[in-house]
């Protein structure tokens, strides 16, 4: 994972921020007034309703003594994801209350899926109209997690230049949930950069510390995928990710999504009763809003049937090795 000019700054941020919670607790009961300036619907801001619950679930865990980090994480997925000319939209928050931090990132939403013949769940690269907690669904769950163990991985050597190539270690953090998020750790869930290697193939290489069993190591091309969608966690471009995973190493801390299911079957009540959802007391952004028409919710109850019908329709083939580089 890359480190980012900006990493010794935020090393140095989450060191002073480490000492006990004590003066944390101080400020659960009302907003900030520096915070405040940050609430509302413009570019970077966030919305009441996600900040109150992200708080709400920070201070409980606080106060029940699950977690000790002076920051919290939320995410507000009824934003736009890519604004288009390469510019992407900010949607997750980090907040540091007792130094008065809030920075707001860029982050994608789980893809989803079109099962043809049977359902289309599909979300496109701006707005995700499509949520749900099934295995295998790639869709983004919004709802209270906390974060955990955080796992580094070797994905294999891209080329840098005309003659080197450099490894890509991919870092992961595991999210633990509860309710329709309860099933985090299943799905494998959590966060990581927006990075992965493309046109895979393997090489021989006995000496190399990465080699396998028969001595061949992996080789791809290095795909950045920022404003695209993911497989249902939460990505970042590698440089916040350089940011923002330290602050969970060995330090946990809470990270609240919207919507969750209930807020989606509320504002899909209100369109198809041709209301406003702000007037039906539910929030959702008013420019995906447009985009999609109407959000729409997919439980492991309704999906899982008929993943499992599509899986067995569509057998997946054996696994077979990569094939060898031609150079």
């Amino acid at each position: 994972m890359r480190s980012g000019k900006t990493l010794p700054r935020l090393f140095t941020l989450v060191a002073a921020l480490s000492a006990a919670p004590g003066a944390a607790l101080a400020q659960s009961q009302d907003l900030p007034s520096w915070l405040q300036g940050h609430v509302g619907a413009g570019e970077g801001q966030i919305a009441p309703v996600v900040l109150r619950r992200a708080r709400s679930l920070y201070f409980h865990k606080l106060r029940a003594g699950e977690i000790r980090n002076p920051c919290y994480f939320a995410m507000d997925a009824t934003r736009p994801n890519d604004l288009g000319r390469g510019n992407l939209g900010r949607r997750f928050y980090v907040i540091c209350e007792r130094r008065q931090v809030f920075r707001a990132i860029a982050a994608g939403h789980g893809g989803g899926r079109d099962l043809k013949g049977l359902a289309d769940f599909e979300n496109g690269r701006v707005c995700a109209r499509n949520f749900g907690n099934a295995e295998n669904s790639k869709l983004t769950t919004g709802g209270p997690y906390v974060t955990r163990e955080i796992k580094t991985s070797f994905k294999g050597y891209y080329p840098v230049g005309s003659s080197h190539h450099t490894p890509l270690y991919r870092s992961f953090v595991q999210f633990d949930g509860e309710g329709d998020t309860a099933n985090a750790r299943e799905r494998v869930i959590g966060g990581h950069a927006a990075e992965l290697l493309r046109n895979m193939c393997r090489r021989k290489a006995p000496g190399d510390p990465h080699a396998d069993s028969d001595g061949y190591v992996a080789f791809g091309n290095l795909v950045f995928y920022a404003g695209g969608r993911s497989n249902g966690c939460t990505s970042w471009s590698p440089e916040d990710a350089g940011l923002v995973i330290p602050i969970m190493k060995d330090d946990p801390t809470t990270l609240y999504i919207y919507p969750e299911s209930e807020d989606i079957e509320a504002v899909a009540r209100a369109v198809k009763a041709g209301r406003s959802p702000d007037k039906a007391g539910a929030y959702w952004n008013a420019f995906c809003l447009k985009e999609i028409r109407a959000p729409k919710y997919w439980s492991q109850g309704v999906l899982g049937p008929i993943l499992a019908r599509y899986e067995r329709d569509h057998p997946r083939p054996p696994p077979q090795p990569l094939p060898l580089c031609r150079r």
